[in-house]
């Protein structure tokens, strides 16, 4: 992926992953969008870097998402790369007996997969007119190696990776490029802050380095950017390995 001269927009850009490309896409010179649901997160980020644009997105919701993705296109017409970042995770215990969530499961299963693939088809049309566009689908690690505590955003990650394989083998012959990025456990506000680390459980990949390490693996033009610990995880669904793996992911 040529990191440089490129039109890009990122959702889920308020915090985060999302917030950390966005940054380091600014000073490379792109002009870049971020989009999220909080307002004064994604105005304060903006202001912060001058020439940076926002548009409040929610990615559960389908009118939002068209109306945004066509703003952004028109204002935009030379976009040509489209993170597809935004996500959620939820603590969900089957084994309490306690009723589910419905509505959290909802919002769950509708940002990290139907607002992907709803992001992705909007978008899609517009880059394949770009000479070269990138369109760039957010996973994760736990998508090859689960972590029983979050079975849902697990199953999430895991379609994410799977329908990125088929929309990169869809897309094969035109100009628009599919790219998986497979973060790790990074010290974000999804996955919580080291300092409420799980007893246990793996210790978060700071977000400096995550994006340091991004940027120099997408700037490699691989498929399947594999970022610190995710590596492993990938590796480890050879059927050798992933005994092994998940039994130590859910110590």
């Amino acid at each position: 992926m040529n990191l440089n001269s490129n039109t890009v927009f990122i959702t889920g850009g308020g915090s985060g992953i999302g917030k950390g490309l966005a940054e380091a896409f600014h000073k490379l010179g792109n002009q870049v969008i971020i989009s999220g649901r909080r307002e004064q997160a994604l105005k304060k980020i903006c202001g912060a870097y001058p020439g940076m644009r926002y548009y409040v997105l929610d990615v559960t919701d389908l009118r939002s998402i068209r109306t945004v993705a066509q703003k952004v296109m028109t204002d935009f017409p030379k976009l040509n790369c489209v993170f597809n970042n935004a996500g959620v995770q939820r603590y969900v215990d089957f084994s309490s007996g306690q009723p589910i969530d419905d509505a959290a499961l909802l919002s769950e299963l509708n940002t990290n997969v139907l607002g992907l693939i709803r992001v992705s088809a909007e978008f899609i049309p517009h880059l394949r007119k770009q000479a070269d566009a990138t369109l760039v689908n957010v996973s994760s690690g736990l998508a090859f190696v689960p972590l029983a505590r979050f079975p849902v955003y697990c199953a999430t990650k895991a379609a994410v990776h799977s329908f990125t394989v088929s929309l990169r083998q869809q897309l094969k012959d035109s100009s628009v490029k599919v790219l998986e990025l497979i973060p790790p456990y990074v010290d974000t506000e999804l996955g919580g802050s080291s300092k409420v680390q799980p007893s246990g459980g793996p210790a978060p990949m700071p977000l400096d380095e995550f994006i340091s390490e991004t940027m120099q693996e997408l700037a490699r033009d691989s498929d399947e950017v594999a970022i610190g610990g995710a590596k492993n995880l990938v590796t480890a669904t050879v059927p050798d390995s992933f005994k092994k793996a998940f039994a130590g992911m859910n110590r």
